[in-house]
């Protein structure tokens, strides 16, 4: 959280990004988005004093860990980009990536999301687009307290069942 003191004459109605530090994984310094803002003065109410910001990092990973909750989603990302996180899930010290395959656009007060999806063999793809959806919707609104405007959808592939015993088995042996 952020916290500013501003004139009162100040116009808090267009967002103002505070200096962070550089995201390890990009180099860049993240993006953040005012949310609230504030007046100053010990006139107003607790909940009025300071204005708060969220890093579109925030709305990223609130957005893949609700998609991964849905039974029917194997992977997220395109090929690529699981490739890349398969093998930092493999380097010791590695973590997972929980914002691979979600892209977002924050604002003042609203957000839109974009997820790349694998989805399991045998499930139907709208059941689960749709569940992913109301489950990110959800997540989004109640966590970070943005309107998301939309939840977009990409099923870049279909996780067969066969795929996990060819990987299992071509690390091990081939004779006994």
């Amino acid at each position: 959280m952020t916290t500013q003191t501003t004139p009162a004459a100040k116009d808090l109605s267009t967002p103002q990004t505070a200096p962070a530090r550089k995201d390890p994984q990009t180099g860049r310094a993240p993006r953040t988005t005012a949310v609230s803002g504030g007046a100053s003065g010990a006139d107003q109410p607790a909940p009025d004093r300071g204005r708060t910001s969220i890093a579109d990092v925030v709305v990223v990973k609130v957005a893949g860990i609700a998609a991964r909750e849905i039974p029917g989603v194997h992977d997220m990302g395109g090929g690529l980009s699981r490739t890349i996180g398969a093998v930092r899930d493999r380097v010791p010290g590695g973590r997972a990536n929980v914002g691979r395959g979600v892209k977002v656009e924050v604002g003042e007060r609203q957000t839109a999301v974009d997820l790349d999806l694998v989805v399991e063999y045998g499930v139907s793809v709208m059941d689960v687009a749709r569940d992913v959806r109301e489950n990110v919707i959800d997540a989004v609104e109640r966590i970070t307290g943005l309107e998301v405007v939309e939840v977009n959808i990409t099923v870049n592939d279909v996780h067969l069942p066969d795929e996990d015993e060819s990987e299992n088995s071509s690390s091990g042996t081939r004779v006994e």
